[in-house]
């Protein structure tokens, strides 16, 4: 079993997903939102920081993956979500987990088939395959959907690699 965690970076709400794999079945386990206070971006920085930090403590994943930058709206915004992405990266890395990355197009191609997918898609399609009772909040669906994404290219990879000979067993 691997424990996932997924994070979703933003400077004013970070969403992180945590979901548990054996290979083909990804079960969820937690999924929520670092809300940052209206502060100066260093201020931000830490609170992103030390929100990642408590839930490596509760939950003690063992790899991430996270959203990687992209130029959206302007290049002030994709500044501070690279600021925040390098908050949450650092305090994972400080524990020595494995950072993976993937583009919003990918973790959309993942989780809906569509790698334009809008918001309210991905987080149904959470909904579904995670099995859960309500709708996630839309930044937690996005981290859940991080993470599933690396659950299964990582699954994939495994597969690939006993096809070819190169890997012993099952699943990952």
């Amino acid at each position: 079993m691997k424990r996932i965690l997924g994070i979703d970076p933003g400077s004013r709400i970070t969403g992180y997903g945590i979901v548990e794999t054996n290979g083909r079945c990804v079960s969820y386990i937690a999924s929520g939102c670092i809300k940052t206070p209206d502060a100066e971006m260093p201020e931000r920085l830490g609170v992103i920081f030390t929100g990642i930090q408590e839930i490596i403590d509760g939950y003690r994943p063992d790899e991430m993956a996270i959203e990687k930058v992209f130029m959206h709206r302007n290049a002030d915004s994709a500044i501070k979500l690279g600021q925040a992405r390098g908050a949450a990266i650092s305090a994972v890395v400080v524990e020595n987990i494995s950072v993976s990355e993937y583009t919003p197009n990918e973790i959309k191609q993942a989780v809906v088939g569509k790698g334009h997918a809008d918001k309210s898609q991905v987080q149904h399609m959470m909904k579904i395959l995670l099995k859960l009772n309500a709708m996630p909040q839309v930044d937690a669906a996005d981290a859940l959907a991080v993470a599933y994404c690396h659950a299964t290219v990582q699954n994939t990879l495994g597969l690939m690699q006993i096809a070819s000979g190169t890997r012993r067993g099952r699943y990952l």
